[in-house]
């Protein structure tokens, strides 16, 4: 059975590296010995993998990282875990491309032999495509095609509409339902603080704040914490 662990975010404001979810992790990882830590969407592989490797050990975690593999396939498939880090979500998708290692994971979590947990861009790249990501195209990857782990979109980071806002741009709800003009595939937005647990083929909204969720023709619906994500009514 699949089990994946996808947060909105490594850090809230006034808290340390993933301390948020830090019992949520704890529990996910605790019988996996060997967890792999994909550095790849941000520049600085060496000192991302050092962060994400001291919040490891301060949950009583091991942790490696991929960056230091000569072989990431073998890498990711003598692995019993796997965390891909937030950053650019068009940069890691490149990398995850070129790497060869797309297919790898989506096979074997999907067996239940690798559990996967991202966050950010990393929870980005668990969906069908990248096409609900915040981020700038900095990079151009062969396709938006993703891992696929869930068969909805993520939008990590989602923020609602400010009333007060003077803003005349977008709103971030205004762009997913600009998505859903041109694309069926539902949308999770999931806020700061926010996470989505899969179990199988279950597909549960967590954390300290509600999911929202975007379906073409439907008015954008919250899902509150520990229910499950609710994407045919």
């Amino acid at each position: 059975m699949k089990q994946a662990l996808l947060l909105s975010n490594s850090r809230l404001s006034g808290e340390s590296m993933l301390e948020w979810c830090s019992t949520e992790i704890r529990e996910f990882l605790k019988d996996s010995e060997n967890c792999l830590f994909v550095p790849w969407a941000l520049s600085d592989h060496e000192g991302y993998a050092r962060q994400v490797g001291s919040a490891f050990d301060s949950f009583g975690l091991g942790l490696s990282s991929i960056h230091e593999s000569d072989d990431p396939v073998a890498a990711i498939n003598e692995a019993s875990a796997i965390f891909v880090g937030g950053g650019n979500t068009f940069r890691l998708l490149d990398r995850l491309q070129r790497a060869g290692v797309v297919e790898v994971i989506r096979n074997r979590v999907a067996s239940g032999e690798l559990r996967y947990m991202g966050s950010s861009a990393g929870s980005n790249v668990a969906a069908p495509t990248i096409r609900t990501t915040n981020d700038m195209p900095i990079v151009q990857p062969a396709s938006f095609d993703a891992i696929g782990i869930v068969p909805f979109q993520i939008n990590p980071h989602y923020t609602d509409p400010d009333p007060a806002s003077s803003h005349m741009g977008e709103t971030r709800e205004e762009r997913l339902i600009q998505y859903l003009e041109e694309n069926e595939t539902p949308v999770v937005g999931i806020r700061e603080g926010s996470l989505i647990r899969v179990e199988g083929e279950t597909y549960t909204a967590g954390g300290r704040f509600p999911a929202r969720i975007f379906r073409r023709g439907v008015d954008p619906y919250d899902v509150e914490p520990d229910s499950e994500l609710d994407l045919e009514e």
